[in-house]
């Protein structure tokens, strides 16, 4: 497919976005973005060959990315609502998502062939080939050299958008071949206005929750975000009361094999949807592949969720501490004052309390390295159960 070219061999500005801040939902809250992204769909810009996107999670860095991948594709398209679709469900040729397969860094082999290999390749319908690489602060060495070249010397087709929540983390060689584009943290009462809901105390709570991470705030406003709430709270709960026989991990886990599922589906799909556009010979491979994928997909959104349960932990302990000290104003958890209030009167010392923090959040850290999630679930509830044995032991002497 022929490429409309500037004088200077890039591909051209394309005409400008019908309503560019329309295509770019969220950005009207970052003015950073705003300024560098919006002109680009003006048709005012070219758009850079690579940028990198930062800024704390749940920032819409994600989603602003979808959609600048999205309407960069569009340019010059006969219907670019069908291609905004496309992109939405994954399917489009000329857009590569790419992320770690690692549990902790992302390899040579994530971006060799997705990556390296495919931007020397002419795009398959559009103008453009858009990559997108989450976490780039998870490049290893050897991963960050393989992209060097191709944000060096990139074809004139080629824009690359590199997602990281940890900036300076991303290797400097890497960072300073990119446009930077920043993402500020949302006020938990901004974000609280976008949740769907009519409880008001219910969704201010869900984006304290999320300490900015607008993504978390809505997850934590659905209903499965209520009922992890409740197990998590039910967790730390039993725990302290010295109530493992219970096994209260156990609805963590079934909550978090369920989002695992959920995922693996979707990640099937996407698979399903490329296999279309690939010759015969190598489907096998993509399929081969694909399913190695979905395990890792799989396997990162239960982590995802008991991560998020675990940091639910955390603040609760954090907010017993708050009722404790009188800091009603620091509470996360508003709409479970009453409950925080109980659990507060009955702590007999806050210091076991600071040190349950501790064995969550360590916890945590075990999860983010593949251990056994049930066994580390089970070992977090008999810690905890300890801790208040103490306290209580330490009360009564």
């Amino acid at each position: 497919m022929p490429r409309a070219s500037s004088a200077a061999g890039s591909p051209a500005r394309g005409p400008a976005a019908s309503d560019p801040l329309a295509a770019l939902p969220g950005i009207e809250a970052h003015a950073h973005a705003r300024a560098l992204l919006v002109p680009v769909l003006e048709g005012l810009v070219r758009p850079s060959h690579a940028y990198l996107f930062h800024g704390p999670a749940g920032t819409g860095k994600r989603s602003i990315a979808r959609a600048f991948a999205a309407a960069l594709l569009a340019q010059g398209a006969s219907d670019p609502g069908e291609v905004a679709a496309r992109v939405a469900r994954g399917a489009h040729p000329d857009l590569t998502w790419v992320t770690a397969s690692g549990a902790t860094e992302m390899l040579v082999a994530d971006i060799e062939q997705p990556v390296v290999a495919a931007a020397a390749r002419t795009p398959f319908e559009s103008t453009r080939r858009v990559f997108v690489i989450e976490a780039a602060h998870t490049l290893n060495d050897q991963a960050a050299n393989r992209m060097l070249k191709t944000l060096e010397e990139p074809a004139a087709f080629v824009h690359l958008l590199l997602l990281s929540d940890r900036p300076d983390e991303v290797m400097p060689t890497i960072a300073s071949r990119c446009q930077h584009v920043r993402f500020d943290p949302l006020p938990a009462a901004v974000i609280a206005e976008r949740l769907d809901g009519s409880d008001a105390e219910r969704l201010l709570a869900c984006s304290r929750l999320a300490l900015g991470d607008a993504g978390r705030a809505a997850q934590l406003a659905t209903d499965d975000g209520g009922a992890l709430r409740a197990s998590a709270e039910a967790f730390v709960r039993s725990s302290l009361e010295g109530s493992t026989s219970k096994r209260p991990w156990l609805g963590l886990l079934e909550l978090a094999r369920a989002a695992g599922a959920r995922a693996g589906e979707d990640a099937q799909r996407r698979v399903e949807a490329e296999l279309e556009l690939l010759p015969a010979k190598e489907r096998r491979r993509h399929e081969r592949e694909g399913a190695e994928a979905r395990r890792r997909v799989e396997r990162r959104a239960r982590t995802r969720t008991l991560d998020l349960a675990l940091g639910l932990c955390e603040l609760w302990l954090r907010d017993m501490l708050c009722v404790r000290e009188g800091a009603l104003e620091l509470i996360h958890a508003l709409d479970r004052r009453a409950q925080l209030e109980q659990d507060a009167t009955a702590c007999e010392d806050p210091a076991r309390v600071r040190e349950g923090i501790e064995l969550v959040a360590d916890a945590r850290l075990r999860l983010m390295l593949n251990v056994s999630e049930e066994l580390a679930l089970e070992a977090l509830a008999y810690r905890l159960e300890a801790l208040a044995t103490k306290s209580h032991a330490a009360a009564a002497g």
